[in-house]
């Protein structure tokens, strides 16, 4: 019976320096061999996956946005988009505050780089995504994104949070990292939408996490998966916890399993 199996990027297939390991990338080929889904499943939008490494290894398809965007084959199966009028709504709120923001679609991002003042995140983003890195004064016309992120701090975020409460989920990865999700999107609302659209049935899921935005795949999956590097939440979550990315934590998880 053919499983499917998601994997998450950041910690899990790849570290902050983008490498990845040659164990992970000859498992999942072996994983697809075999005749199994392999599928990214990433908080990314997919304008924000274009790292050529981590694509080459090859996947059956990819979930995006915490569950805004599904393909499978190369093919688009889903999409929600954000309401640009929402949209501006919501960014009036965060300037406010004076948190500076990323917005997140399947082509672009847009960013005024001079909000986030020399932040080290901001930079990343900006040197990685290139010429499909856009601004967002100028653009507003121009915007299609599904979901954003944001920058606050301690004092500020949580007065934002409560204005927006009910428009979307947040995930909070401290107070200089922020997700906001259309409220009921997930990774695991993703996974359930793909597996219908594909026909795999629940008890043949299996996914690989480290972090707060993975509780609920791993959760929702039969078959949860938790990296050695995860955090607490993360491994209390999965159902197993391998080892960690750099000690070939992929290749044994699937092993684990008997996916290889």
């Amino acid at each position: 019976m053919k499983k499917a199996v998601f994997f998450d990027i950041d910690g899990t297939l790849m570290d902050e320096r983008s490498f990845i390991p040659e164990s992970t990338k000859k498992a999942i080929m072996a994983l697809r061999a075999k005749g199994h889904y392999a599928f990214i499943c990433t908080g990314r939008t997919k304008g924000f996956v274009r790292d050529a490494p981590l694509l080459a290894i090859g996947f059956d398809g990819m979930i995006a946005g915490c569950g805004t965007y599904i393909e499978c084959g190369g093919e688009e199966l889903y999409y929600h988009r954000l309401d640009n009028q929402k949209v501006r709504k919501s960014l009036a709120v965060l300037k406010k505050y004076q948190m500076p923001v990323i917005l997140e679609g399947k082509e672009y991002l847009y960013m005024d780089y001079e909000d986030f003042k020399g932040n080290e995140y901001a930079r990343k983003v900006k040197n990685e995504m290139k010429e499909y890195m856009r601004a967002i004064t100028g653009n507003e016309d121009n915007w299609e994104i599904s979901k954003f992120s944001a920058a606050g701090s301690e004092e500020t975020y949580p007065l934002a949070l409560k204005e927006l409460e009910g428009e979307y989920d947040f995930l909070v990865h401290g107070p200089h990292a922020i997700e906001f999700v259309p409220v009921g999107f997930s990774k695991a609302s993703g996974i359930q939408k793909a597996c219908e659209l594909l026909g795999v049935r629940r008890e043949c899921t299996y996914a690989f996490g480290d972090s707060v935005n993975d509780l609920q795949m791993l959760s929702y999956v039969a078959h949860g998966i938790a990296m050695g590097n995860a955090t607490p939440e993360a491994k209390a979550a999965a159902e197993y916890v391998t080892r960690p990315l750099h000690e070939d934590g992929i290749y044994h998880g699937l092993a684990h399993y008997g996916l290889i």
